[in-house]
């Protein structure tokens, strides 16, 4: 603190309360008046003012009042000199915004007192400040991080969607329809369907441990595991003799397991749920990989679930899996849901369950394709009270008419 203001409209008062400070190593201004010290502050950076309470015009209580009522961002602290001594006058002047108060006629020894102790007020002052300031400027570059982050994460929502490709595919013996919804910007859950051969169409269904960015990396990544119809680039497929075939529902899991613990290197894992269909004449192969069971719904609107459960992709060496089949009848249809299906809670924190959405299944089950996939997603935000939902919703629906030119 350096800059001191006097402000006494006795020439003398001011000179001896000067002298001092200037002895002291202050700079010193002086003002006759209130109206001249707020012209004075209003010019230079005042640290301390010593005011005298009683003045002719603007006395210092209402100096004081004034100065506390400007808008500044730089504090200065206010020391009344007064020769009143009725405590409750002293209390107005610390009520209208002095820090503190001085007697006349003033001791030289208490007055420096007074005015180191303003000092370690005005450092505190002053630290919380620059404090403030570095916690604005931070929280700037944190808005506009996060802004940015944000942008790159919609763009990222928007290019995992766009692994969809088709959210409904028409078949001349059936449909695939399929439906994502994350969590947040980005998920773990997948969904997808590919040619295998003119008869054949994998379709499947997988959910990487985890949420966020990490997650929704892998899961680009294992999809790209299951696009396209060339060995090469699909590991649901293989070389044979005649051309493409289709890989045994069990070594695809065991395929992504060996992927996911060797090459892919990473300690986070997936469930898998994966069907070949034949469109010809409704068979399917299956594996279920830790993922929720497959749903066969019947013509009549029953519901029969699939599978035996099974160890995650990614999470054991050398796990074995183990595939199964089954045949769809003409009006059936296969439907695979992720676990932010079956364990969504409603608001007492119960799941919903394999039984509560096999009920669901067969009260809509005169709906088809995306229109099922649409009321299912209806009929979860019921549930849960809201579409805020916890974790990833992801269906994959493969609805079989029967064979070509028969109708269902």
């Amino acid at each position: 603190m350096r800059n001191v203001l006097v402000v006494d409209d006795s020439r003398a008062q001011r000179l001896v309360l000067a002298a001092g400070l200037r002895k002291w190593g202050y700079c010193v201004h002086q003002a006759e008046s209130g109206a001249q010290a707020l012209e004075i502050i209003a010019k230079h950076e005042i640290d301390l003012v010593l005011s005298d309470w009683m003045m002719p015009g603007m006395n210092g209580i209402e100096f004081c009042r004034t100065l506390r009522q400007q808008d500044s961002e730089r504090y200065t602290y206010f020391i009344l000199l007064t020769s009143k001594s009725d405590k409750a006058a002293v209390a107005e002047g610390l009520e209208v915004g002095a820090d503190d108060y001085l007697a006349k006629p003033v001791d030289s020894g208490e007055l420096r007192a007074r005015i180191k102790a303003g000092e370690r007020v005005l450092a505190m002052e002053r630290a919380l400040r620059g404090n403030n300031e570095l916690l604005t400027d931070t929280l700037v570059k944190l808005r506009n991080l996060y802004a940015a982050l944000d942008r790159d994460l919609v763009d990222a929502r928007n290019l995992q969607q766009s692994l969809l490709r088709e959210p409904h595919h028409r078949y001349d013996t059936g449909a695939i329809s399929v439906m994502l919804r994350p969590s947040g910007h980005v998920g773990g859950d997948m969904v997808g369907f590919f040619e295998i051969t003119p008869e054949l169409t994998g379709m499947y269904g997988f959910d990487v441990s985890g949420h966020g960015v990490a997650s929704a990396l892998l899961t680009a990544r294992l999809s790209g595991l299951l696009s396209g119809a060339s060995s090469d680039h699909n590991i649901a497929v293989e070389h044979g003799p005649d051309g493409p075939m289709g890989r045994a529902p069990a070594q695809v899991a065991k395929v992504m397991n060996e992927l996911m613990l060797g090459e892919i290197e990473t300690d986070r894992y997936a469930t898998l749920a994966y069907a070949e269909i034949n469109r010809t004449n409704g068979k399917l192969r299956l594996v279920q990989a830790g993922h929720p069971h497959p749903l066969l719904q019947h013509a009549d609107g029953s519901v029969t679930i699939l599978g035996q459960g099974g160890l995650p992709v990614g999470l054991l060496e050398g796990a074995e899996y183990f595939g199964f089949e089954t045949t769809l009848q003409p009006g059936e249809r296969l439907i695979l849901v992720s676990d932010g299906v079956t364990e969504c809670p409603n608001p007492q924190q119960e799941e919903l369950g394999h039984e509560r959405l096999n009920r669901i299944l067969t009260r809509l089950a005169d709906l088809r394709g995306n229109a099922l996939l649409e009321a299912l997603m209806w009929e979860l935000a019921t549930w849960h009270d809201s579409e805020d939902f916890p974790d990833d919703i992801s269906y994959a629906l493969f609805e079989y008419d029967g064979p070509a030119g028969e109708v269902a």
